[in-house]
């Protein structure tokens, strides 16, 4: 069962065995707030995620988000949460802009 663990949530971890949902919808589905401004379309980068470990383990990219690379707002450890899926374990955290004001984060 793929585990997504997020460093900068004091670690926090879920496993899941959806692999065909956005990982955005898995965050959420697991009460883990994320920013998302345009409703996972893929036409901002507010729920962008900075990918730290198995980048391997995300889908591939997708056409949004080869524009946005083209563009420079996707660095090459950075992927959009709604527009890829999950296919084996990852480690993740939220980028200081995405951080939401009611959150707390840890250092990690």
């Amino acid at each position: 069962m793929p585990e997504i663990t997020i460093s900068n949530l004091f670690q926090k971890s879920l496993k899941t065995n959806e692999k065909d949902k956005p990982i955005l919808k898995i965050l959420h589905e697991n009460s883990i707030d994320w920013m998302h401004a345009c409703g996972g379309k893929g036409r901002c980068t507010t729920c962008k995620m900075i990918v730290e470990e198995g980048i391997k383990n995300i889908s591939l990219e997708s056409d949004f988000e080869t524009k946005l690379r083209k563009l420079g707002a996707l660095k090459s450890n950075e992927r959009l949460a709604c527009q890829c899926t999950l296919q084996g374990d990852i480690r993740v955290a939220v980028p200081e802009k995405s951080k939401l004001p009611h959150m707390q984060y840890s250092d990690d």
